[in-house]
């Protein structure tokens, strides 16, 4: 299905055709569904957008309040919205083209920018976002922290990693090696920091290289953190020219020293998270991740 475009004229019943004619004001004439959830729309005066259906209203309200988040910093490109109606959000369609040297140097410089708009503390939700959000298809609660080192722990790793050993997908005996991390967190984190406007879940499957030579941001999990834990997650999965990413960064925002001593503790909460989703083998790299960070 995602690779046969259908096409056809909307005129009556729910579905992504549906949902872009009402937030766009404009009559769907076509669909390509990428997956169960995506969808790119042809509206009847020829652009195309794109449709999400989330698995809920309030999943859906806290992507478009994180876009708009992102939006408002004026740095980083993110796809404009056109609206949320219940599940379904929709934004512009960016054309996809390939990742190069100078998009990551600029994508670098445009985060730093992100993070440097601010939050009002370690947790906020987005203007207008729900406090109970989500990362992906896991849910996230936004809650307010004024040392981020405690609320990581408190907000961050330590639920998960409650899920995860109710699961069984963590034993109780290696759970322990996770809270001597969170315990230590405070020793460990590094310099203070103000807390940053972050994308929440910037792996690289949410950097879409555009064709227009640009980098853009989609799918935030956007609140109130640490703008280290950004930088982690697109090294923990991936990302094209991360040096130049790294590289354009500092260039607007030097990193505190002894940065890459602390990437494992930022990349906690990704993994935790991915242990509860997808099974134990995240589970056994957020164990390995913890001691290393503990023998430091």
């Amino acid at each position: 299905m995602d690779v046969i475009r259908e096409a056809w004229v909307y005129d009556r019943g729910d579905g992504p055709g549906a949902a872009a004619t009402r937030l766009t004001g404009r009559k769907a004439t076509g669909e390509r569904r990428l997956s169960g959830a995506l969808s790119e729309v042809t509206l009847d005066d020829g652009r195309e957008v794109m449709v999400k259906r989330a698995d809920s209203s309030e999943e859906a309200r806290a992507e478009a309040a994180g876009l708009r988040w992102l939006a408002e910093a004026g740095t980083v490109r993110v796809p404009t919205g056109h609206g949320q109606d219940g599940p379904w959000l929709v934004t512009d369609l960016i054309a996809r083209g390939r990742p190069s040297r100078e998009a990551a140097l600029e994508l670098g410089r445009a985060l730093a920018g992100l993070h440097r708009a601010g939050a009002p503390a370690f947790g906020s939700a987005p203007p207008g976002g729900p406090r109970e959000a989500f990362i992906g298809r896991a849910p996230m609660r936004n809650v307010e922290g004024a040392e981020w080192p405690r609320w990581y722990a408190e907000h961050r790793v330590l639920p998960y990693l409650r899920r995860a050993v109710d699961d069984g997908t963590i034993t109780l005996s290696e759970a322990e090696v996770i809270e001597r991390l969170c315990a230590r967190l405070p020793a460990l984190a590094g310099p203070a920091e103000p807390p940053a406007r972050l994308h929440g879940d910037l792996w690289n499957g949410n950097v879409l290289w555009g064709a227009d030579g640009h980098a853009w941001l989609i799918d935030p999990a956007a609140h109130g953190g640490h703008r280290e834990s950004d930088l982690a997650m697109l090294q923990l999965f991936g990302c094209p020219h991360l040096d130049e990413v790294l590289r354009g960064y500092e260039s607007v925002a030097p990193l505190a020293d002894g940065r890459l001593d602390r990437v494992g503790l930022h990349q906690m909460f990704p993994l935790l998270v991915h242990a509860v989703l997808f099974g134990r083998g995240y589970a056994e790299q957020a164990l390995s991740t913890a001691k290393a960070a503990l023998e430091r």
